[in-house]
């Protein structure tokens, strides 16, 4: 872990990337993909951020994928050359897509009715483009995707529908990447992938071989890989990981090939309780779709970050985790315990507690929606802080 020094740091709260983390976690992914003959398809939703998504394919990934019509632009305003949508687009999209098909990139659609396809048909028509049309299926996450034994017919629509590719099928199972129980993620994996191969076998039967199935994701990449069903894989948050990945341990068991390479600086700016300290990292600094973030720097082992509103957070020290516990759950327990504590004259203010200016280094527990509440991520490569602008943040056009 390379953290730049206070010094370097322009603002705070500010998310920091460690660059030659991120670079290994690059490295390691592509060579396990190259290891397995699968495409890696880096997810952008993740990091939402063009330079390093230019960096993930100048290290060998096909391209990227994306969720929003939003990502799709910024990414090929960025200089991505190959972009696939991984969520059905609202109606106004289609033509978006289309219009960034004519710039000469390759541009793919997920599709999970017959209607997103004639819309999706119609605009690249207009437009005098081919979208690459890819059929969504929903093995379990029930959040978009048709059930495997409809996915005949809407590659039957698509391979009928002027303007468009059927190049194949979507398979991610988001409910699965973050499984705790090990065993149980690997056996709805592997399920997964035999409904997968009875599908791929049904097509081609038909004369419309996939020439992709793309999916997976970094909670079960080991499996996917090994599957030998898939044609890329969709990972996305191996590149920077977090505390939530962390938490529920590598797809097989043993250490994570990937490392933390995302942190947010926070600095202390207040120091007036025996029990914790106040930096200015809040719910506006640190998504909490998660577990809360993890203190790696700057507090005493074993601190615990956790959030005070949206502009601050708590650095509780853990000598003094017995006052968070008095609190309990009474709507005044924190007042109340805090203020015995402070009033307690056995208890000292922990002597390695941090300062008023110091700063505090955590890992988020999302990676994620932490990202997108940033406008750049600032890598440090050891020496200076270079600025990333994370422009696939959800924006509005006139």
């Amino acid at each position: 872990m390379n953290l730049p020094p206070a010094a370097a740091l322009p603002q705070t709260p500010l998310l920091v990337v460690d660059r030659a983390a991120l670079l290994r976690n690059i490295d390691r992914m592509q060579t396990l993909c190259d290891a397995a003959g699968v495409r890696l398809r880096a997810h952008g939703k993740t990091h939402k951020c063009s330079t390093l998504g230019r960096t993930q394919v100048e290290r060998g990934a096909v391209g990227l994928c994306c969720q929003t019509v939003g990502e799709a632009e910024a990414y090929v305003a960025g200089g991505i050359r190959d972009v696939l949508v991984t969520a059905p687009v609202p109606p106004w999209g289609a033509a978006r897509l289309a219009a960034l098909a004519r710039t000469g990139v390759t541009i793919g659609a997920v599709a999970d009715d017959e209607g997103q396809i004639d819309r999706l048909s119609d605009a690249a028509v207009a437009a005098g483009v081919t979208l690459d049309l890819v059929v969504d299926l929903d093995l379990g996450t029930h959040r978009a995707g048709v059930y495997p034994h409809e996915a005949l017919t809407l590659a039957r629509a698509a391979d009928a529908s002027p303007g468009l590719r059927f190049a194949g099928i979507q398979a991610y199972l988001g409910h699965l990447q973050h499984l705790d129980d090990g065993a149980l993620r690997r056996g709805a994996d592997e399920a997964a992938f035999a409904t997968l191969k009875a599908l791929v076998a049904e097509l081609t039967a038909a004369g419309l071989g996939p020439s992709v199935v793309t999916g997976g994701g970094t909670g079960t990449h080991a499996f996917d890989l090994a599957s030998g069903v898939f044609t890329e894989l969709q990972a996305g948050s191996y590149a920077v990981m977090d505390v939530e990945y962390d938490a529920c341990g590598a797809p097989g068991g043993g250490d994570w090939p990937f490392e933390p390479a995302l942190f947010v600086a926070a600095t202390v700016v207040s120091a007036r309780h025996k029990s914790h300290v106040v930096c200015d990292a809040g719910f506006k600094a640190m998504s909490m779709d998660g577990p809360p973030a993890r203190v790696i720097a700057g507090a005493a082992p074993g601190s615990l970050w956790r959030p005070m509103g949206d502009e601050h957070g708590m650095i509780a020290h853990p000598a003094t985790l017995d006052v968070l516990k008095a609190a309990g759950r009474e709507p005044l327990g924190f007042d109340k315990a805090v203020a015995a504590a402070d009033a307690d004259p056995a208890r000292a203010f922990p002597a390695d507690a941090p300062k008023v200016g110091d700063v505090v280094w955590l890992q988020p527990g999302h990676c994620d929606p932490t990202i997108n509440l940033y406008d750049a991520l600032h890598v440090w490569d050891g020496e200076r802080l270079e600025r990333w602008a994370v422009e696939g943040r959800r924006v509005s056009k006139p």
